[in-house]
């Protein structure tokens, strides 16, 4: 699926004079030998925006990145910011700085020095007094006489950040800035990021195969997957209305039920899955007749024991499952549950302490609200997006 002038949603305070400098990737493609890694990608990032390049190692939010920063030579279109034609600017002449994953501190300067770095290669004035803004920036007041090997993996990664942003680049590209961290670290400094972001108001465009770092940080997310855009837009819009197959397993997780549109009317259709009729609204479905994917994330699914819930009138489900696998995982019970047609389905139920957890063999119906229902085209791979352990970086 290709995406034509895709454009990303501007912050509600961006001003026309923002929006002049937008970034712009016009039938912007890269090939090596015969392998097309970008293909003829269509992309506008406004001005002051969080932005975030989604997607599985391979997929080309890489090399989108590092086109955009100089250092790969697109095969064919252009890059613009604002009306300034960026294409075949060396890497050191563009308005744009790049933090990457392994940070590229120098060793044996201090924080302070490392910071002032830049400024100071071209005779700056004042380096002082900037340094330390950054250094607030970036609360490293206590560790400026340190050097990088002294520091957290989260402190090196403000230094690097600071490093950048000193520079008064219009766009920051952040190629998988915390990779390198612990889980607990990585969601401190994505609270961090976001916060810096909205301080110095700077395009921020952020490549990452982490679905949850995307979701926490970025104003619009762009999911690509081998050289294009499949879906492109709020997270809570590509989370809860996915396009395609790779969006729905790939952002989070989706359960994916083989249907058949039986009828509808008033806005309204009907989905037969395996003899349960299942109502969808038109604009929750992308095609209206034939085989189709029925789909709802697992933490929408109200489990019950069989014949204990009333349907209310709102509710799709589907009954005579039997729990095969129950798991704890702190703050939510996982369960499986095979249904009748074979299939296993995954249910998540928090953990308040109101409910009883099920046991393996316990039969159970299955129950969500119909505007949770999503449809897609059958002729989609419904392990599309699904990532294995192969597919970790």
């Amino acid at each position: 699926m290709t995406t034509a002038d895709a454009t990303a949603t501007a912050p509600a305070s961006s001003s026309e004079a923002q929006t002049s400098r937008d970034l712009r990737l016009e039938s912007l493609t890269k090939a090596f030998g015969s392998f097309v890694a970008v293909k003829d990608l269509d992309l506008t990032v406004p001005r002051g925006s969080f932005f975030a390049l989604l997607g599985p190692s391979g997929c080309g939010k890489t090399t989108t990145l590092r086109m955009v920063a100089g250092l790969e030579q697109p095969t064919q279109g252009q890059i613009y910011l604002g009306d300034d034609d960026i294409t075949d600017l060396r890497p050191f002449k563009r308005p744009v700085n790049t933090v990457f994953q392994n940070y590229a501190l120098f060793p044996h300067l201090t924080i302070f020095d490392n910071i002032a770095f830049g400024l100071r290669r071209r005779g700056q004035k004042d380096v002082d007094g900037k340094v330390n803004q950054m250094i607030d920036l970036v609360e490293l007041g206590s560790q400026t006489n340190k050097k990088p090997a002294q520091l957290s993996g989260g402190q090196q990664q403000r230094v690097a950040l600071a490093r950048a942003l000193i520079n008064e680049p219009e766009v920051l590209l952040l190629d998988e800035p915390l990779g390198a961290l612990d889980l607990k670290l990585r969601r401190q400094m994505q609270i961090e990021l976001k916060r810096i972001q909205l301080d110095v108001g700077l395009t921020f465009v952020h490549v990452t195969h982490d679905q949850e770092e995307a979701m926490t940080m970025a104003d619009t997310i762009a999911v690509m997957n081998g050289g294009v855009i499949e879906q492109m837009g709020p997270p809570s819009e590509l989370y809860e209305n996915p396009a395609t197959t790779f969006v729905a397993n790939f952002l989070g997780q989706s359960n994916l039920i083989r249907g058949e549109m039986a009828s509808g009317k008033d806005g309204e259709l009907v989905v037969d899955i395996h003899g349960s009729k299942i109502g969808v609204s038109r604009e929750r479905s992308r095609v209206h007749d034939g085989a189709v994917w029925v789909g709802v994330r697992p933490e929408k699914v109200y489990i019950s024991a069989t014949g204990d819930e009333e349907e209310s009138g709102d509710a799709n489900s589907v009954v005579g499952g039997t729990i095969t696998d129950t798991s704890f995982i702190g703050v939510s019970t996982q369960y499986l549950v095979k249904m009748p047609w074979g299939q296993e389905l995954t249910v998540f139920e928090q953990n308040t302490g109101a409910r009883k957890v099920f046991s393996p063999g316990t039969t159970v119906d299955l129950h969500w609200s119909r505007p949770h229902t999503f449809v897609l085209d059958a002729n989609q791979d419904a392990s599309a997006g699904v990532e294995t352990v192969d597919d970790t970086p």
